[in-house]
């Protein structure tokens, strides 16, 4: 057994490592933090990642990941599917910080709460942290929440990557009552809110990276509005990838998620 003296000792140079920034762990700290949104008070939640050996003094970039319709913040944590997996491998290979956002949990879509949540959430990472770029990944309402994002706030993203999104919400068809209630009311009533969230009519905005994933026989998120941004952002000589599958479903495989990240992370300035 250890003597109190050696006790002390221990405990003494364990807090040096902590004070000095330095975690000692092999794995990610990972943590669910809580705020008050500002926008109306209520409790919400992300989930924080920090890499392994991560040093309070050095800069970091950032990873958002967005999870899709029906789930939560815990999704690009936890689960083993293939894009949560690889942005969660993406990230630990670039030493990036992962932060997963409820962002008004299930039924988000990138309303005007879940983006006042995400800005919210940005400006306290970037308080708490060194930070130098901000990128944004998601998969189905999360890849279409991704692009919006990017479209509503192009100064903030220095990335995209977006697997089975859509990029025109006027156009989609599905989950109109999930959407209509994030919106604030049919598209309709509120056409100029709908346009507004869709990233196909403001390319011009997306100066950053954009990488996409798309199947061709996907009947939930269907492709041809991310084809179309995609041929758009080639005519403005931008940085963009897609990766359609014509016999894919509602779903982007490992390797294509991971391509996607790359492609952002790679093209994006420094």
């Amino acid at each position: 057994m250890l003597s109190r003296r050696m006790m002390l000792t221990f405990l003494g140079i364990l807090c040096c490592h902590s004070t000095s920034g330095s975690l000692l762990a092999d794995e990610p700290l990972v943590e669910d933090i809580a705020f008050t949104a500002k926008l109306d008070g209520t409790e919400q939640r992300y989930v924080q990642m920090l890499p392994a050996g991560f040093r309070a003094e050095q800069s970091h970039d950032v990873l958002l990941a967005l999870h899709g319709h029906g789930s939560d913040r815990w999704q690009f944590v936890k689960q083993e599917r293939a894009e949560c997996k690889a942005s969660r491998d993406f990230a630990a290979r670039h030493n990036l910080i992962f932060i997963s956002p409820d962002y008004r949990a299930a039924t988000s879509w990138m309303g005007p709460a879940a983006e006042a949540d995400v800005l919210q959430i940005i400006s306290e990472v970037r308080t708490k942290h060194k930070i130098s770029r901000v990128f944004i990944c998601g998969g189905s309402m999360g890849g279409s929440s991704a692009l919006a994002f990017a479209a509503l706030h192009p100064k903030l993203i220095d990335g995209v990557a977006a697997m089975n999104g859509t990029a025109n919400f006027l156009e989609y068809t599905q989950f109109q009552d999930a959407i209509r209630a994030s919106f604030g009311g049919t598209k309709e009533a509120i056409p100029a809110e709908y346009k507004k969230r869709s990233a196909e009519y403001w390319p011009e905005v997306l100066t950053m990276p954009v990488a996409m994933s798309t199947g061709g026989k996907d009947a939930l998120v269907p492709p041809q509005s991310c084809i179309r941004l995609t041929s758009v952002l080639k005519q403005l000589n931008r940085s963009v990838l897609l990766l359609h599958r014509e016999e894919g479903g509602h779903e982007t495989n490992y390797d294509d998620s991971l391509a996607i990240l790359d492609f952002m992370y790679e093209k994006a300035s420094h």
